[in-house]
């Protein structure tokens, strides 16, 4: 059988002689998608989860928190965190492999738990995505002044939405490409940041110290936060936890995408299998290295972090610039800084597209204005995207205050939803966990079985739950109080019942108790089902084809 994918609709094969379908024959079937189109490959889905999920926060913003935890304090932290995003992880991998329907953990939500839940989660991840948007746009205006503050912010921003309106606006399949090579050098960049502590920290560098793990020693492993003692050391490791839950995310975002997935029941298992250990490998491998190459009580990084000295947000705040400088090794940083801007300019250009997608599905279930459903002929939903692209301008702030402090706005609202949305899917997973074994429906037939589950959404929505609670808990101790910082912190937490209730009470919505949520998604499984059934996946050849064996893992198609 010879079959190749022209789009979500269309499929030429040629079929046996005992078909009832010609060879070469036209036909036209629903590949479970709406209006978008299926075009993306293995390690386009692979490298744009990746590139959405790694950001300034990994060179630059992660150290900031390195003088109030401490290395061992920050690594405690991402490996904590990590093994909760394990868990959450195992949730969305296994519901959106077995269906990837357009925007799926929010149709999930909504169907197989209660319509109210899929409005209030929708929205939580539709603002999580375009606060992302001017998050990365004045990350990306900081690392810029670390050449020069000449440029005016409404300039940067300006250029920065019409490269995002031309990379969002052409075919998926382009955009898929641009993110490819975009997070290939994120990729590069990371890999070559790590081998340059490991070189240095063994003597590699104009000094000839070997330095190692010097820095763990002294000043010590933890540093104190608030409170002196034991008391300030854990204090620091939750700061720094609470951090963590802003910086690690990526399997959302590989959600996402699964409707424009070429052959997504072959894609995503591999995807979601292997990206939990890549994301979870860059965030904890960052944590050691930035924790080995700066001490914690290094002046100029604390200067930064203090505000004592500009920085704030630029390459000069990454500790393994301040390290090269430290050691001696000049031109090196401006490298990093270019390689860096790249990065944020993907992950900016990953949250229009997870926005945009998003606001797509809202319009199509009636929880945003129909306009936001018209595409292109390409597949682009070109309203939702333009409106995605208008948040940019929030990037604007940063005129007439500090950028640092802008972040920090931007990083407190984006949190809060992130958790609340991982929280939602932990508890329709407890659903769609309950359905399967009342239906009499076998999991190990599934395309992806998610590991220790149900334990592992159990503990995605405990932990989850908890962290929302403690994400302001510094405002708490004395002279720390701040309403501003109150509600940046707990707002959306109070709204997103609030919203979960008119909705229910407005609309008059159904709860779907556990074991009776309709799993066909109204037929669109049974749909996917067909539509990979008459499709192949194409050869990989080339350069293109070893970068999508590489990270979407798929070598068993190197020839053809």
């Amino acid at each position: 059988m010879d079959t190749k994918t022209y789009d979500d609709k269309t499929v030429v094969k040629q079929v046996h002689s005992d078909s009832s379908v010609e060879d070469g024959e036209t036909i036209s079937m629903n590949a479970g998608s709406g209006h978008l189109q299926r075009k993306l490959n293995g390690g386009q889905v692979q490298l744009y989860a990746i590139g959405a999920a790694i950001g300034t926060s990994v060179f630059v913003a992660m150290g900031s928190y390195l003088p109030t935890g401490g290395p061992a304090g920050l690594l405690l932290a991402y490996v904590v965190w990590s093994i909760v995003c394990y868990a959450i992880n195992e949730t969305y991998a296994e519901m959106v492999c077995y269906a990837p329907v357009p925007a799926p953990f929010i149709r999930f939500a909504s169907e197989w738990v209660d319509e109210s839940l899929g409005f209030a989660v929708s929205w939580a991840f539709l603002l999580s995505s375009i606060l992302c948007i001017p998050f990365e746009v004045t990350a990306f205006q900081r690392l810029l002044e670390y050449w020069t503050d000449k440029l005016p912010v409404y300039a940067t921003v300006l250029i920065i939405m019409v490269f995002y309106a031309f990379s969002n606006c052409i075919s998926v399949r382009y955009f898929g490409t641009i993110e490819k090579w975009l997070a290939t050098l994120k990729v590069f960049l990371i890999f070559f940041l790590f081998a340059f502590v490991f070189v240095t920290m063994l003597g590699g560098n104009p000094l000839g110290d070997r330095y190692g793990f010097r820095y763990w020693n002294n000043p010590g492993p933890f540093a104190d936060y608030l409170e002196e003692g034991t008391t300030g050391k854990f204090l620091g490791f939750l700061a720094c936890l609470t951090y963590a839950t802003f910086t690690i995310c990526g399997f959302e975002y590989l959600s996402l995408v699964a409707a424009e997935t070429k052959t997504p029941r072959s894609i995503l298992p591999v995807a979601y299998s292997s990206f939990k250990f890549r994301l979870l490998f860059f965030f904890i491998g960052a944590a050691i290295a930035m924790g080995v190459c700066v001490p914690y009580n290094d002046p100029t990084l604390n200067a930064i972090v203090d505000g004592d000295v500009t920085g704030s947000g630029t390459s000069a705040a990454s500790p393994y610039v301040i390290a090269m400088d430290g050691l001696h090794i000049s031109g090196l940083p401006h490298f990093i800084n270019a390689i860096i801007m790249t990065s944020v300019f993907s992950a900016g250009n990953g949250y229009v597209f997870a926005g945009s997608r998003t606001l797509y599905y809202m319009a199509e279930s009636g929880r945003a204005p129909k306009i936001f459903t018209k595409t292109l002929r390409s597949g682009i939903p070109i309203y939702a995207v333009l409106a995605c692209l208008s948040f940019t301008l929030l990037a604007m702030l940063n005129v007439n205050t500090g950028g640092k402090e802008v972040m920090g706005y931007f990083i407190d609202l984006v949190t809060t939803n992130q958790l609340l949305g991982y929280m939602s899917t932990c508890f329709t997973y407890i659903h769609f966990y309950a359905a399967m074994k009342k239906q009499g429906r076998s999991r190990d037939k599934l395309p992806y079985k998610g590991r220790f589950q149900p334990y592992s959404a159990y503990v995605g929505l405990f932990a989850t739950t908890l962290m929302i609670l403690l994400l302001g808990f510094n405002i708490f101790f004395p002279g720390e109080w701040s309403a501003k910082w109150f509600f940046l912190d707990y707002t959306f937490a109070i709204a997103f019942p609030v919203a979960i209730l008119v909705w229910k009470v407005v609309n008059k919505t159904t709860y779907h108790p556990l074991g009776t949520a309709d799993l066909g998604l109204g037929g669109d499984v049974q749909r996917i089902d067909d539509y990979e059934a008459m499709v192949e996946p194409e050869p990989l050849t080339g350069l293109s084809g070893f970068i999508e064996r590489l990270f979407g893992g798929q070598w068993q198609r190197k020839t053809k």
